[in-house]
């Protein structure tokens, strides 16, 4: 009985006990609307959401970050307090990672990787939904705080003002009293909760779901990048969780983890918090690799070169990424052997990058190559990540990173890594696959205009910053004299950060554009090589008409020079699975939204627990303890209930003809 359960509630199959086939509503069925996507399992959908919410905190992350140069525009300036500013570095920082790069990253996850590796859904659907929802939950709370500074009487405190690396002991209740501070540490517990539950998913439908034919060692390089991914996600986030316990604790509970009053070390902090934060750049930086590695092969109009070198440099670097975090805390006194080692461990992990840009640039080598946009973007990434790369060479150094540590320099060399690096395949990405869920083109000609106003903003802004920092400009300063010799640069940046700003405004402004008044394209515009280009844009509910046998590495050119054979095939499987009742798909449900709707509101008034007294107009709340407790009862009866949700889904049948039905009931 609990293997039926277990199996019903995740995956909507099977048929769980008759005693537990009640429901709390009707189940939902309209597939259109703000119903649908409310109530979603779709994978598709799922991670269309995900693309919106993370493009809406990418766009929000690049206003904090303008405000910030324009206050460092000219020396004394006055455009924001330093409390403010201190706000905003804070939150660009968390924002870029956790709300845009890292959702954009597990948005191409749900879109892709069922497509890739012929399945017609993620191994738990309603888990997928779960997920998002979760992350909606950890957004709203890291950023509530904003709401102070346009009520005030909504005692936030304003936004966190810890910086994004949270060092002790800025968190502590005598540098940071406001409730902020309790709020950025349960937004970051429950986005790592969404993070976890994602990729034991992403993980298991890897593994299990694969088609016939497609074995690990003919996985698309993206599908293999997004399973390093998933594991680094699962090892790392144990580390962080760990720590924001325990500056919870010693907030609230009178612990004394990182209290030095009380006996705490504060440098504890960095090795958990650099444990979790240095696989988090290969965890930002991975995927993109993925991206890459399927449009260059695309516009080369040749397969990857070096392919099993690829797949194994990814999991290299996933491996070594573990073992070099105390490279961030040279100048903190570890002592030489330490230092040394990580050191060493460093500069090995440029390897294995080394590879892939080796092989890419085998990819390009010889090919016949077409500079169609997403072709320029992930050039781009390319040159602009091996800049961001000699320059971390340099970081692996210890004396040299003594001079570089918190100046400028180290700005400009992570933000070659993370927008040079991570933001230019993105946008690769989004330009690349936006045919095949939308199924219209981005013109040619405003997509370029878009990648040249980024290429030129981006490296007039952050160029300038190796230079800033070496004339020892330090990072996270609100202002500056003019007789510091840094009125130029920082001139120069600024109107940089306004170009850039210019380029990513076009750059989606184009994209909705497109959506509506797009050219309209058939499957496979880029004549690409995976199985997602192989079926309708934008793609039906099911995926494939037939699950797809896979006969080579690169599935879909092996299908387009093998039509016949192929044809036969497919008419086969779509006969078998019609005798078996047809396709099964899951229905939709309300208990994933409700269940995070519940963690919100029981994660929000838990931390107002020690901030008792609350204005909210004339209203005063004494006491959020009522309020936690029923959040916790709505996400554990939601919870249960999904658990025994009564039989679910209905079956698709195809037809010779292609037409689809939709029937209920049967298995």
């Amino acid at each position: 009985m609990a293997e039926a359960l277990v199996k019903h509630a995740f995956t909507g199959a099977g048929h769980p006990p008759a005693k537990a086939t009640f429901d709390l509503m009707a189940r939902p069925t309209a597939k259109t609307g703000l119903l649908s996507w409310l109530t979603t399992v779709d994978h598709k959908k799922i991670g269309m959401l995900y693309g919106g919410f993370a493009i809406l905190f990418f766009l929000i992350g690049g206003l904090e970050a303008l405000m910030i140069r324009t206050q460092l525009m000219v020396p004394n300036n006055r455009f924001i307090s330093a409390q403010l500013y201190n706000e905003l570095f804070t939150m660009h920082g968390t924002t870029m990672i956790f709300l845009a790069v890292m959702p954009l990253n597990a948005a191409f996850f749900n879109l892709l990787i069922p497509l890739q590796i012929g399945a017609r859904d993620v191994a738990f659907p309603r888990l997928n939904a779960f997920s998002l929802w979760t992350w909606v939950v950890g957004a709203i709370l890291l950023n509530v705080g904003w709401l102070s500074h346009f009520f005030p009487s909504w005692n936030f405190g304003g936004a966190p003002d810890i910086g994004w690396f949270g060092y002790a002991p800025l968190t502590s209740k005598a540098f940071s009293p406001d409730i902020s501070t309790d709020l950025w540490v349960l937004g970051l517990q429950v986005l790592g909760l969404s993070s976890i539950v994602a990729s034991l998913n992403f993980i298991v439908t890897i593994i299990n779901l694969r088609a016939p034919g497609l074995t690990m060692m003919r996985l698309p390089v993206f599908t293999w990048m997004a399973l390093v991914t998933s594991f680094l996600l699962i090892l790392a986030l144990p580390a962080i969780a760990i720590a924001l316990v325990e500056v919870m604790m010693d907030r609230n509970f009178g612990t004394n983890f990182f209290e030095v009053s009380g006996g705490g070390q504060p440098i504890l902090w960095q090795h958990l918090f650099w444990v979790f934060g240095h696989p988090e750049v290969y965890i930002l930086i991975l995927p993109p690799m993925g991206y890459v590695s399927e449009i260059l092969p695309t516009f080369a109009r040749k397969p990857l070169f070096g392919y099993p070198i690829v797949v194994f440099s990814g999991v290299a670097i996933g491996f070594i990424g573990f073992g070099v975090w105390s490279h961030h805390m040279f100048t903190t006194g570890m002592g030489t052997v330490a230092t040394a080692a990580f050191s060493i461990a460093t500069m090995a992990i440029a390897v294995p990058t080394g590879v892939k840009i080796f092989n890419w640039i085998g990819t390009l080598w010889g090919g016949q190559i077409t500079t169609r946009v997403p072709m320029m973007f992930a050039l781009g990434f390319i040159w602009m990540f091996m800049l961001g790369g000699f320059s971390g060479v340099m970081h692996a150094a210890a004396p040299a990173d003594a001079q570089q540590q918190d100046s400028y320099f180290v700005i400009a060399h992570f933000h070659y890594v993370l927008i040079g690096g991570a933001t230019f395949a993105l946008l690769a990405a989004i330009h690349f696959w936006f045919p095949k869920f939308f199924g219209r083109m981005v013109p040619e000609v405003w997509g370029k205009v878009s990648f040249w106003l980024i290429f030129v903003g981006f490296n007039c802004t952050f160029f300038p910053m190796h230079f800033l920092g070496l004339n020892g400009m330090p990072r996270r300063t609100w202002t500056y004299d003019s007789n510091m010799g840094w009125n130029e640069g920082n001139m120069f940046a600024t109107w940089g950060a306004y170009l850039l700003g210019v380029g990513i405004f076009t750059y989606f402004a184009v994209l909705v554009w497109s959506l509506f008044k797009g050219k309209v394209c058939g499957n496979d515009p880029w004549d690409a090589r995976t199985l997602e280009w192989s079926i309708p844009s934008p793609p039906p509910e099911h995926n494939f008409a037939a699950i797809p046998t896979v006969h080579a590495r690169d599935a879909w050119w092996y299908e387009k020079t093998h039509k016949d054979e192929i044809a036969a095939e497919k008419a086969e499987h779509i006969k078998a699975e019609e005798a078996h009742g047809g396709i099964h798909m899951p229905d939709q449900s309300w208990y994933p939204l409700f269940s995070a709707f519940g963690l919100l509101v029981g994660a929000y008034n838990f931390a107002q627990l020690h901030h008792p007294v609350v204005m909210f107009g004339n209203q005063v709340l004494a006491s959020h303890l009522p309020l936690a407790i029923t959040g916790g009862v709505i996400m554990a009866s939601a919870l249960y209930l999904w658990a025994l949700e009564g039989p679910a889904g209905y079956h698709l049948h195809i037809a010779a003809d292609g037409k689809v039905t939709e029937s209920r009931g049967g298995h």
